[in-house]
């Protein structure tokens, strides 16, 4: 499947049909446009540090990272940018559906760029997160919500650890 910056998973078809949002020829295909757009089409001002923490985070197709990891590759990048300003993205980019935030032990938050329905493996110590596809796992007999609550979602996280450990 491809990931490319250009794929608008979670964006209404009309937004992405808009006439705004229809490149001129020249630039359409363009990964900083099509970026450019997609920040547009879910209410997100297209900033120079959403454009540049927007392609560190999807150029590379699917990945899970921390708020550490990007902050580590925007100063590889020579994005300026602070650790702050990467939170407040990661947690603006999950708001609007760009990403998906998964939460670990209460004290570190990983940030998917799928956004599909799947589950996640978790690698105790070396603290990694592989995709478990969604059709993969069933998940029944879930308990009735309280009044006036539905279920948004279920995640579901396998811990694994190497054999004998």
């Amino acid at each position: 499947m491809d990931h490319t910056v250009s794929k608008s998973p979670g964006l209404a078809s009309s937004a992405l049909g808009a006439t705004a949002n229809r490149a001129p020829a020249s630039l359409a295909g363009c990964p900083v446009h099509d970026l450019k757009n997609r920040l547009r089409a879910v209410g997100l001002r297209p900033t120079r540090q959403r454009v540049a923490l927007g392609w560190l985070l999807f150029a590379r197709g699917d990945r899970h990272l921390t708020a550490e990891t990007l902050f580590e590759e925007a100063q590889r990048a020579r994005v300026p940018v602070s650790l702050a300003t990467i939170y407040n993205t990661l947690n603006q980019f999950s708001h609007v559906g760009l990403l998906r935030q998964i939460a670990m032990d209460g004290t570190k938050s990983y940030f998917d760029t799928n956004v599909t329905d799947h589950h996640h493996f978790f690698i105790e110590g070396e603290e990694g997160l592989v995709d478990i596809p969604g059709h993969d796992l069933s998940v029944s007999n879930l308990p009735e919500p309280p009044e006036g609550m539905e279920i948004a979602r279920v995640e579901v996280v396998v811990r694994l650890r190497k054999s004998g450990a």
